[in-house]
């Protein structure tokens, strides 16, 4: 039987406080695997139908300090099932670098801005960067309040 229990804990660095959750897994009261990961940014991935829909939703995020950085690829050739048809689109990929805790306010904007009915909006966790990039993307959006 494996049991999870996350550990709340800080690291200062270079004078600013990150946030890091530390989870343990034990089996029978043994810890089998400990991992640190950094909560404090992340990267959404949206899928916009263009490249001027993908123009639009960068410089909006950005200007609006909801992103640090917006990375546009495309086209994205995207196969996907809806409303019960096997579809194939070409859509334009945005990497959006923010911190979590701005992520309801970044979905909502999206929600706003987009074309699509159910637009993409996925999550990831930043584990591991360079301090001085982590640095600035936390200089260059909203705080989490």
């Amino acid at each position: 039987m494996y049991c999870i229990g996350p550990e709340r804990c800080s690291q200062a660095d270079s004078g600013t406080n990150y946030r890091w959750n530390k989870l343990q897994i034990d089996c029978r009261g043994k810890t089998v695997v400990e991992l640190t990961l950094m909560t404090e940014f992340i990267v959404v991935y949206v899928t916009v139908g263009s490249s001027d829909e993908g123009a639009r939703f960068a410089r909006a995020l950005v200007e609006e300090r909801l992103a640090a950085c917006v990375n546009r690829l495309g086209p994205a050739h995207s196969i996907y099932r809806w409303q019960g048809q096997v579809e194939q689109s070409e859509e334009e990929l945005l990497i959006i670098k923010t911190r979590k805790g701005l992520f309801h306010r970044l979905k909502k904007r999206v929600e706003e801005l987009h074309s699509y009915s159910v637009p993409e909006i996925i999550a990831l966790p930043i584990v591991e960067g360079s301090e001085g990039y982590l640095k600035w993307l936390g200089e260059q959006v909203l705080t989490d309040r």
